[in-house]
């Protein structure tokens, strides 16, 4: 088989950029091609602070992707990005690898729908790391046992949307096994608007964003004399690299709409 042709955008940000150097180092991918709102014409190993290596940034583009013919687009950009990204690669018949957090569900729809309409899959993920797909597989689980829960994430605070899509996506899952259902005293109330966080269901979601931090998430679980705390904690982008390489090589020929990395674990 022949190697898996790459496009990535957002490639000088924090998440692409590893994503870049990453690529690079596998025997299966290439990279086709990238882009970024800065350094156009570029050469991006001399942006990477390495050794050019002949692969120039543009802007992004239906004809430019068009033209270049990539398998994947993987996408880290920004929420007022990624929507328009992901059309644009599903119109070019390449399917769309999303990292970029803040799709709403009327986005997603809007996507699987386009995603049929035009016969290439897409593949979203609100987390790429291993671990954190797991967490939200534990906590789908506990949930058959605690009904009782709520959700505390923590990132840096350079991130622009909250909560993250990892707190979304492990409400989602865990409604699917409790439903929708009031926790708590009927008749609490905030003296502060904001202090019990966000509802979601029934579900608290509660978004901290202070500096130091990267991503990490606890879903706390309450029962009769006892807590069920599931965390999982990310230090390095590294972290995320695994999951991407494994949604890149998952994805080359989808024809499916996919939302989860947990969905490749199996």
């Amino acid at each position: 088989m022949t190697n898996i042709r790459v496009f990535v955008a957002g490639a000088c940000g924090r998440m692409g950029s590893e994503t870049v150097r990453t690529i690079l180092q596998q025997q299966d991918m290439i990279l086709a091609g990238a882009a970024d709102i800065y350094g156009q014409g570029e050469d991006l190993g001399s942006l990477l602070g390495r050794e050019p290596f002949g692969v120039c940034l543009s802007l992004l583009d239906e004809q430019i992707l068009r033209d270049i013919g990539p398998d994947i687009l993987v996408d880290f950009t920004n929420p007022q990005s990624v929507l328009a990204n992901t059309k644009m690669a599903l119109r070019a018949g390449v399917v769309p690898v999303v990292g970029a957090t803040g799709l709403d569900e009327e986005d997603v729809r809007e996507l699987r729908e386009l995603s049929q309409e035009v016969g290439i899959g897409a593949f979203i993920a609100p987390n790429f790391a291993l671990g954190a797909s797991l967490m939200i597989r534990f906590a789908r689980e506990a949930a058959k046992f605690f009904s009782d829960v709520e959700i505390i994430e923590y990132h840096h605070d350079q991130k622009l949307d909250a909560p993250s899509g990892t707190a979304l996506k492990t409400a989602e899952e865990i409604r699917k096994v409790r439903g929708s259902r009031l926790q708590g005293h009927p008749h609490e109330y905030e003296k502060l608007p904001g202090a019990r966080g966000g509802d979601f269901d029934g579900i608290r979601v509660h978004a901290v964003r202070l500096p130091g931090m990267l991503a990490h998430q606890e879903v706390l679980f309450g029962g009769v004399g006892q807590t069920l705390s599931i965390r999982h904690d990310t230090y390095t982008r590294e972290t995320y690299m695994p999951g991407v390489m494994l949604a890149i090589r998952r994805s080359r020929s989808l024809k499916d709409f996919v939302v989860g990395l947990e969905n490749y674990l199996d």
